[in-house]
């Protein structure tokens, strides 16, 4: 099995009026368009209670960085209390939703992504060695790569929150 390393843990939140679909939309689009992730969403999940809608979505998205890391952000979008509104943008009405959103993001560096170096003992000894005394800068600039993409994706969410909610 595939050594998974947890690099980074981000946590997001944020009340008030944003555009979920726009949200969503921009996070799949940044993930797969501009980083190169496979997104695969593993759960949706959506409660309407009188006007208000919780939503839970679960993505993993993936990346094959070498033959032997490969880089995956684990994704969780709670929102809670989702009302639609209307609100006027530059004298235009425009649809956009109020509620709190929190987004928890996990950074894992996966290490020997196809797990070829786990049939022996002696093999996962020659892993072990390879890791701490030939590659350990790769395995560094592998860690730093994971913290440098969560970051951007929580600054980016975060910079798109920001621009929606307080026009």
């Amino acid at each position: 099995m595939a050594e998974k390393e947890l690099i980074i843990r981000e946590k997001l939140e944020h009340s008030g009026i944003f555009n979920f679909s726009d949200i969503y939309a921009y996070a799949y689009r940044w993930l797969s368009d501009e980083e190169g992730f496979g997104v695969t969403e593993e759960k949706y999940s959506e409660k309407v209670a009188g006007g208000a809608r919780e939503i839970n979505i679960e993505w993993v998205a993936g990346k094959n960085i070498s033959d032997y890391y490969r880089i995956e952000l684990r994704l969780k979008l709670e929102l809670i209390g989702l009302t639609d509104v209307d609100v006027e943008i530059e004298g235009k009405k425009k649809k956009m939703n109020k509620g709190k959103i929190s987004i928890d993001m996990k950074g894992i560096l996966i290490i020997d992504r196809e797990s070829k170096w786990e049939a022996t003992p002696f093999l996962r000894f020659m892993r072990d060695l390879y890791n701490k005394y030939i590659v350990p800068q790769r395995g560094h600039d592998f860690r730093m790569e994971v913290i440098r993409i969560s970051k951007d994706f929580r600054d980016y969410i975060k910079s798109v929150l920001e621009l929606t909610g307080k026009r």
